[in-house]
């Protein structure tokens, strides 16, 4: 539980890097008291063991229970994705293969450059691992979920096909109320997963990359958002169905292009992947180690959200394709833990294992929320303080945290202190305020300083998230402009997330309000969308983990509930096509 206890904190902070959302000293009032609040709420729900387990247990129960199908099936997905088992007649709004690109447009996204990193930085290589095989199960709960919700889909008003797990709640369960919860929860997580924090992100990188505004980068983006979003489903469609290939052959080359560069750190990468899955890794560089508890829960924990396998939001995409059976979108569907996290998740992690960068200590601008002052001096060099600090950082026990007068000159700590940052200990640290080097006395309370002293703390320590991905790019055949892939990819993979939970968003509108509330939260949307490039999304994107839980938690309990007809389903279609496929 400490263990829990403590990750589920230092991740609060962290997803919120994901997004780029960095807290800033003039909001430290009741906006930071709201958001301690939600995060607690969180803690309980989204946060918690028992959620990472209700979700694993759902992913691992129905892969016993219909025979391990994203094994069995895996050949027959790919060939309906192709068009093999189309038929003249068949209702919906897009094909196969766009149902599957504007779905993967809102699962691959910051997640797959931040959140690999982030589980590798706080895990290890094992935590990688353990994003394997939490996609293995996900791959089971995305077939049955997006069958379930294919099955009962409406026709709405507009003509257009309406779909996902409120239809089945209310249809098939008879349950409206627990629908309404999971509408209420997919509108709000529209704005907090796929709109604020997606545009937060593209505008501080393109900004740091590129140096260009962030107003002017907002406007753009909202301009074209809305062109494509007031379109409805068949222009998403296209417009997903070009930009998800596009953007996974530039990611894929670049990285390649890191993993091939350093070429003799491939099986060294694979072996730790898979060698510390029980041992834990053991500490190098600058990386203080992880136990196999800790490499479990980051793994387990980016993995869940990087694919999406359970929440819900994908069956909506999956209900407008163009099918005469519920089962053949079921498969399509389970293409997508594939694609995002066995593929693309795998190839980020080795290019962050494989270059090297996540032992490294680099230059680095201390943000007050991973920073703490340890009272007395340890050394990563030495073996015993190594231990220490690693169970320190597990159990945040043997080490006592610094208060008092930190007493500076020009710019240099001179008492007996250690700097932690980033899960490392920090080096080169400089004491600024105003840009100066900071003279006098800073009054530390248990290991922070108040942010009302108003210093920045400067020096070399490891960094995650993003930085550490978009540091990895640079160890190539490209050098730097490698950092330049990061910044187009994760500009691509964030627009089209927002694309995508505006549909999302729109039909969980059509379900309480009808076609006639669309436009409004269209408006809505768009607008969220400029407003958040230049503004602070910290709250919402702390509401976003609770939404998320409230998405999930009806739709995983409506999924086991109809367990006994999705098996019938499944043996059904195979008993009447399985001379289909086998003659294919």
């Amino acid at each position: 539980m400490l263990l829990e206890k403590k990750s589920r904190n230092f991740l609060n902070y962290f997803n919120k890097r994901d997004g780029c959302v960095i807290l800033a000293s003039t909001e430290a009032g009741l906006m930071n008291k709201l958001n301690e609040i939600l995060s607690l709420i969180d803690g309980y729900i989204g946060g918690s063991q028992w959620f990472v387990f209700l979700l694993l247990g759902t992913g691992l129960f129905f892969t016993i229970y219909l025979k391990f199908p994203q094994f069995r099936y895996l050949g027959a997905s790919l060939r309906i994705v192709r068009g093999k088992f189309d038929r003249a007649g068949d209702e919906g709004d897009t094909s196969h293969f766009q149902a599957l690109t504007t779905a993967l447009s809102g699962t691959v996204g910051t997640g797959n450059i931040a959140g690999v990193a982030l589980a590798i930085h706080l895990g290890g290589p094992a935590a990688l691992f353990w994003m394997l095989v939490t996609a293995m199960l996900g791959m089971t709960t995305k077939f049955v979920e997006v069958t379930l919700s294919h099955k009962y889909r409406e026709k709405a008003s507009d003509g257009t096909i309406a779909g996902g797990p409120m239809y089945y709640m209310k249809n098939r369960l008879n349950m409206r109320w627990l629908a309404v919860i999971f509408a209420i929860a997919t509108i709000f997580s529209s704005f907090g997963t796929g709109n604020l924090p997606q545009i937060n992100s593209i505008a501080n990188s393109v900004h740091a990359t590129f140096g260009i505004n962030k107003l002017l980068i907002g406007g753009v983006l909202a301009v074209l958002l809305g062109f494509v979003i007031i379109g409805g489903i068949k222009r998403i469609a296209k417009v997903t169905s070009r930009l998800v290939p596009l953007m996974a052959v530039i990611y894929f080359v670049g990285a390649l292009a890191v993993i091939f560069y350093n070429y003799e750190n491939i099986i060294p990468s694979i072996r730790a992947i898979f060698g510390d899955v029980i041992s834990g890794t053991s500490a190098a560089g600058g990386f203080l180690g992880a136990s196999f508890a800790f490499a479990f829960n980051r793994g387990v924990n980016r993995g869940l959200f990087s694919n999406e396998a359970g929440q819900g939001s994908a069956p909506i995409a999956h209900a407008a394709a163009r099918a005469h059976e519920p089962v053949s979108e079921g498969l399509v569907a389970l293409l997508e833990p594939f694609i995002d996290t066995i593929i693309i998740c795998t190839l980020t992690g080795l290019v962050i294992l494989s270059s090297g960068v996540w032992t490294e200590k680099m230059d680095n601008h201390f943000q007050d929320a991973d920073l703490q002052i340890l009272a007395g001096t340890y050394s990563d060099a030495n073996e015993q303080d190594r231990s220490n600090l690693a169970t320190y950082l597990l159990e945040e026990d043997g080490i006592n945290l610094f208060s008092g007068e930190l007493d500076v000159v020009d710019g240099q700590i001179k008492s007996d202190v250690t700097i932690l940052h980033a899960r490392s200990v920090a080096e080169s640290v400089e004491v600024l305020k105003d840009g100066k080097a900071f003279s006098g006395s800073l009054t530390v309370v248990n290991g922070h300083v108040p942010l009302e002293q108003k210093v920045d703390f400067y020096g070399k320590s490891l960094i995650h998230s993003a930085p550490l991905t978009t540091e990895a790019f640079t160890r190539s055949w490209f050098g730097d402009y490698g950092r330049y892939i990061v910044a187009v990819g994760l500009l691509l993979f964030a627009f089209s997330t927002a694309i995508s939970w505006s549909y999302y968003g729109g039909r969980a509108v059509t379900f309480l309000f009808g076609v006639k509330g669309v436009i409004y939260y269209r408006l809505v949307y768009v607008l969220g969308f400029f407003f958040a490039s230049f503004t602070d999304t910290t709250i919402v994107w702390t509401l976003s983990g609770i939404t998320i839980a409230l998405m999930t938690i009806p739709n995983l309990i409506g999924i086991l509930m109809l367990r006994k007809e999705m098996k019938s389903e499944v043996s059904n279609f195979w008993k009447e096509y399985s001379d289909f496929f086998a003659r294919r």
